[in-house]
């Protein structure tokens, strides 16, 4: 799998990093960074605090220069190792983590503050139209401190596309906002960057933000691209350890290659290819994922369960196998078992991934 490869070929570039890297006092913040993406696409930069996402951020944005490579925005090289653009002179729009509204400003006015090259009426024109967009035609007049922290994001977001920039940048847009709020605007922030056709990228350490927003992902570790890919293939088709551990709620469970496309793991015998650089014989891990697991009364392979998390229509079950080993798996909330408890289950996996011991 290709962790660089780009989206559809006939599609118009906006953004393209090619093996930029970036250093802070003699240590590398990140290495050989490649991505790009294409007219109205969605990326998102997804790691843990410190891998390097930010960093990339600002260097696309301007704010930092970069040691190798080169950055190119809308067909126009913005950054290399010899060379930068200013950061006014990029055309990109940008959304702070702490939104950076003028408090002084009303609504009206923080969304025309980048429209100073358009006469009056066309400024309103504008405004109008993105107060529109994101549903606030009603508070043109209110002060930031006078807005929920949801009114205050789609203030910031609507600025920021008021200018049509050709790419948009968000840092960590939703880590000042409650859990439900986050998910609720991740879908708000989409429909509206899709409905104005933007070239976005987001950077979080979300997940649940990132898959529901970003067509494409980057999975940053240690200032390294494990992969970068759709959010089905990141769940499914995780490129290595990392990326298995990072996204979503797995557990690799020990097993033995039995055959070049049958590996044995205590759940039972499941069809997949053997890892590189694997023998017959020879011990791996298979990913198992809560909703590989399935409840079911009649089967004979039982486990305890060692606990639960509510989740409203299901729960999550952590499970002790007859080995010791735990797995998890996700339960309809009408099956309320107690810890301790027995319960049948059976696997139903249909994207096998395996790696070697």
């Amino acid at each position: 799998m290709d962790i660089s490869s780009s989206a559809n070929a006939d599609g118009e570039t906006m953004l393209k990093l090619s093996g930029i890297s970036h250093s802070y006092q003699r240590a590398n913040t990140f290495s050989d960074l490649s991505f790009s993406l294409e007219r109205g696409q969605i990326g998102c930069l997804l790691g843990p605090s410190g891998c390097g996402k930010t960093t990339a951020l600002r260097c696309i944005a301007g704010f930092e220069t970069i040691s190798a490579g080169a950055i190119h925005v809308n067909g126009r090289l913005v950054s290399s190792r010899d060379y930068a653009l200013p950061a006014e002179r990029r055309h990109i729009g940008m959304v702070f983590q702490d939104y950076a509204l003028f408090p002084h400003l009303d609504v009206r006015r923080n969304i025309a503050f980048g429209l100073r090259d358009m006469d009056r009426q066309a400024t309103q024109r504008r405004v109008d139209e993105m107060l529109e967009v994101v549903g606030l035609q009603a508070l043109g007049k209110a002060y930031p401190h006078e807005l929920s922290g949801g009114q205050q994001q789609r203030v910031a977001l609507a600025r920021a596309l008021a200018p049509k920039p050709d790419l948009l940048l968000l840092d960590e847009p939703f880590s000042n906002l409650d859990v439900e709020l986050r998910e609720r605007l991740g879908v708000e922030v989409r429909a509206i960057l899709k409905q104005q056709n933007a070239t976005a990228v987001l950077v979080t350490h979300d997940q649940h933000e990132a898959f529901a927003i970003a067509d494409e992902i980057g999975i940053l570790h240690r200032g390294v691209m494990q992969q970068w890919d759709t959010p089905y293939n990141l769940y499914h088709e995780p490129a290595n350890r990392f990326v298995a551990d990072f996204i979503g709620e797995g557990v690799l469970v020990p097993g033995t290659v039995l055959a070049p496309d049958r590996i044995e793991i205590e759940l039972g015998s499941v069809q997949a290819k053997m890892p590189p650089d694997c023998c017959l014989g020879c011990t791996v891990d298979v990913l198992v994922r809560p909703d590989d697991l399935i409840h079911d009364d009649a089967s004979p392979l039982q486990a305890s369960v060692v606990s639960k998390a509510f989740r409203g229509a299901e729960f999550l079950y952590t499970l002790q196998l007859p080995s010791g080993a735990q797995v998890v798996s996700l339960v309809p909330s009408h099956h309320n078992h107690a810890l301790g408890e027995k319960i049948g289950i059976r696997l139903e996996i249909d994207h096998v991934i395996a790696f070697r011991r």
